[in-house]
């Protein structure tokens, strides 16, 4: 599977992870979903914490995140490292993974990863055909040595393949988490994009965002999107390409 299609793949399972409170799934809970560290901070860490009456195995591993072409890639990194990269956690309790950081301050805008979180089965379940392999993914963002620029955004809404998309350019130098997102066109007409999360544009990168419109949706400029960046709301303008 090609790393992009693996990305969309784990956002289709996981995308709740990007907004602020913790995750609960089966009986995994993880705290917190999504972590920032400063320039001149080495590690981080991450808690995952065992609800349920068996133990939980499973591992961590760490992915460089770009965006290219408009869309998400990950790539194995050992800039970031996780500690342990195994998990066995005792029913009822927790476990604290550790994320190191190797080299120097990120240059020029932040960087991003994406920690991926599978639980496996064992034993009985592994063999049983009932049990099911969860993954997590988990944003991290490392903040530049210097000061960065907040998120720049261009909007443009565009026609392709029988389907609307939506363009983000993100000229700034950090990163842009879209959520609970509405449309409205030049007629007044609202038309609602995602009530949670929507994506991320990453800095100085462009994402491509398919649009939950129909495909013969009439959209007459100009356009206004409503959204929350960063978890701050914020009113823009949109081009639109039909």
């Amino acid at each position: 599977m090609a790393r992009s299609s693996l990305f969309r793949f784990l956002l289709v399972i996981v995308c709740a992870l990007a907004l602020a409170a913790p995750v609960f799934a089966a009986n995994l809970q993880i705290s917190p979903v999504l972590i920032n560290l400063r320039a001149s901070q080495g590690a981080g860490g991450i808690s995952l914490q065992n609800l349920g009456e068996r133990p939980i195995h499973g591992q961590v591993r760490v992915y460089a995140w770009e965006q290219r072409g408009g869309e998400d890639v990950l790539t194995p990194t050992d800039e970031l490292v996780a500690s342990p990269p195994i998990m066995e956690i005792a029913a009822k309790t927790s476990q604290t993974i550790r994320l190191v950081r190797r080299g120097g301050a990120a240059p020029g805008p932040e960087r991003a990863y994406r920690l991926l979180i599978d639980e496996i089965p064992r034993g009985d379940e592994a063999t049983s055909g009932v049990a099911i392999r969860l993954q997590y993914s988990v944003p991290v963002f490392v903040a530049p040595s210097d000061e960065a620029s907040a998120p720049n955004l261009a909007w443009t809404v565009v026609r392709r393949g029988g389907a609307w998309m939506l363009e983000l350019k993100n000229s700034g130098g950090l990163h842009a988490q879209i959520g609970a997102a509405t449309l409205v066109d030049g007629a007044g007409k609202e038309y609602e994009l995602s009530k949670g999360l929507l994506g991320y544009a990453l800095a100085g990168r462009e994402r491509v965002l398919r649009l939950p419109l129909a495909p013969d949706a009439k959209l007459s400029g100009p356009l206004t999107v409503r959204a929350n960046v960063n978890a701050r709301p914020l009113t823009a303008t949109a081009g639109v390409v039909p």
